[in-house]
């Protein structure tokens, strides 16, 4: 069997070389070429000597398409993230900031599920001892989990092949490394070499495998973006470490939705489930406050309430101010200068600040309205109805916009008994829920109306 052969690819042209170099030589970048390896063992077919079996070529009428089976991995929201549960073979990526509990998560679910699956942790960053501490102090079973310490990504594969797990934890991608290559662990290429054989690994055995990763300064997943390609599904932990809320979003699903999110506590127990999350995020002051506005976003496959907060102050700069945390910054520019000109409401030479409660990102257009109403309430000091919630989409032209799941962005307010609910036109029910009064408005000038009503 002929050797792995080592060569220099470029991560801009894809070119290859034989040699490193500090510049491309087809592109001209620099500082792009990194190591690779090329496998020579196997012949393309054509060539004399391949005695590869043709592809099997079938219809997609002749294709089984049965669902797929999945096995709970004792935590709803875990299962909830994932689509509804852990699919044989499929391989997990999970990051998130230092220390905000993708360890933490893994090893209670590893325990969980070892009591009725064989399980494996592999960790390349602590040693046994902390495995074990981290496990007795959370009091989590460890009589069925097994915990291995290793780095070598070839005897990592072995050992997976003699004790076949259900489920395999590689904490973390970037501690692996593989003897085919030189370079040190945490590179490019090391990265990319090491998932390669793990997700060549859970296909061939059907081991779902969990990969942890870290994250750079920006919040983007450490090494190459092919990692990302090349799992299943990816996983991230958003939330203030020192914060007790965790929020785990997917961002890539093969099998289930993506946008899903779970909500988490941080307690002195690790982390537990939030069934209720509307409940966590509502916890308001008793008296209504000017600036603050209930809002229902749309997270996956359920409604959620969240609170907006506006600040909305005289600005002494030249250019004020437009701060946001959990919403996008650009469309609060844009939403105030439509309520400039469709609302008659100036803010040019107010400060405004906008804060999502909870440290929820809200990534869809229906927190417009409530924005708009946030922003109002805090520019003329007149606090809105606690029992008023409000959303909707706002055009450029003023006009106010249907969004997704209306229904059931209502039934979620009225069980937690709200009693008036501002929306699009397109999102009034035919009847309304119980003890909820629907204001349906089509223009951003009905909705102010109705805003101090």
């Amino acid at each position: 069997m002929a050797k792995a052969k080592r060569m220099y690819g470029c991560t801009e042209c894809g070119s290859t070389f034989p040699k490193w170099a500090g510049q491309c030589g087809d592109c001209g970048a620099w500082n792009t070429l990194v190591e690779t390896v090329i496998d020579g063992a196997a012949p393309p077919s054509g060539r004399a000597g391949w005695a590869g079996d043709p592809a099997n070529i079938k219809t997609l009428a002749e294709v089984s398409v049965e669902e797929v089976p999945r096995f709970s991995t004792a935590s709803g929201e875990l299962d909830r993230v994932l689509g509804g549960g852990l699919v044989d073979g499929s391989v997990v990526l999970i990051g998130g900031d230092p220390g905000i509990g993708k360890s933490t998560i893994l090893l209670q679910t590893l325990c969980n599920i070892a009591r009725q699956f064989p399980a494996l942790y592999v960790t390349g960053e602590e040693s046994q001892q902390q495995v074990a501490m981290r496990a007795r102090r959370l009091d989590l079973p460890q009589d069925k989990l097994k915990v291995m310490t290793e780095t070598c990504i070839e005897s990592i594969i072995a050992t997976a092949r003699l004790e076949k797990p259900k489920v395999m934890v590689i904490d973390s991608i970037q501690t692996i490394f593989t003897e085919q290559l030189q370079s040190a662990p945490g590179g490019v290429a090391q990265v990319r070499e090491s998932a390669a054989l793990l997700v060549r690994f859970a296909k061939q055995s059907g081991t779902a495998i969990f990969l942890v990763g870290h994250v750079t300064k920006e919040g983007a997943l450490a090494g190459p973006r092919v990692l990302e390609h090349m799992v299943d599904t990816v996983l991230y932990f958003e939330g203030e470490s020192d914060g007790r809320l965790r929020l785990l979003r997917a961002v890539k699903n093969r099998f289930g939705a993506i946008n899903e999110l779970g909500v988490f506590g941080m307690t002195d127990k690790g982390l537990k489930e939030v069934t209720n999350p509307s409940a966590i995020f509502l916890t308001r002051a008793q008296e209504a406050v000017p600036g603050s506005v209930v809002m229902a976003t749309w997270e996956g496959t359920r409604p959620m309430l969240v609170e907006v907060q506006a600040l909305v102050d005289t600005s002494h700069m030249a250019n004020p101010r437009r701060v946001t945390l959990g919403l996008d910054q650009n469309r609060l520019a844009m939403l105030l200068a439509v309520l400039h000109r469709h609302g008659g409401i100036p803010t040019y030479d107010q400060d405004v600040f906008i804060n999502v409660v909870g440290g929820v990102k809200v990534l869809e257009t229906a927190s417009d309205l409530a924005l708009m109403a946030a922003v109002i309430s805090s520019l003329r000091n007149r606090p809105l109805d606690t029992d008023l919630l409000v959303f909707g989409e706002v055009g450029l032209s003023g006009e106010i916009r249907p969004v997704p799941s209306g229904q059931e962005r209502l039934k979620e307010a009225a069980k937690h008994g709200f009693k008036r609910a501002i929306v699009p036109k397109g999102n009034a029910p035919k009847e309304s829920p119980a003890g909820l009064q629907v204001i349906a408005v089509t223009r951003l000038e009905q909705a102010l109306d109705a805003l101090f009503e």
